[in-house]
């Protein structure tokens, strides 16, 4: 009977170690993704296109990210805020920025310069910043 209760011990003692890494390995880091999709020039304007997925599992209630457009040289052409609104947990939005006056052959790259605002259950919160991943589909590069 003690042998029974010790290869007990030692097999359960044994599977601890494998449940919490399999439990750990199915655990997703939260993120907040932002990807630049796409450029398309309308009526002497440049629009941006963004695909934001909200994989941070609170919902935020609204995001606004100050924005640096460098041109193709790397020179400053304009600082301004995109308010992506409200972005709600594991779901994608779409959402599209004006740059009047300018061509969207002349931006060489989009800096995310941080979270202005972020709003989260009625409060500010860091989670704007701290789980955003950046991405862009195009030779424009999206930083952060």
């Amino acid at each position: 009977m003690p042998f029974c209760r010790l290869a007990f011990l030692l097999f359960f003692t044994g599977c601890v170690p494998f449940a919490a890494l399999a439990q750990s390995a199915q655990t997703q880091p939260s993120q907040l993704h932002l990807e630049l999709n796409n450029l398309q020039d309308i009526e002497g304007a440049c629009r941006l296109s963004f695909v934001a997925t909200n994989e941070t599992a609170a919902a935020i209630e609204r995001a606004i990210f100050e924005t640096v457009i460098f041109d193709a040289n790397g020179g400053v052409v304009n600082l301004t805020l995109f308010d992506f609104q409200d972005l709600p947990v594991d779901r994608a939005r779409v959402r599209q920025f004006d740059l009047a006056g300018m061509g969207c052959d002349s931006i060489g790259k989009a800096l995310i310069n941080g979270a202005s605002s972020c709003v989260v259950e009625g409060a500010e919160s860091t989670i704007c910043k701290d789980a955003l991943l950046l991405k862009s589909r195009l030779s424009v590069e999206l930083i952060g």
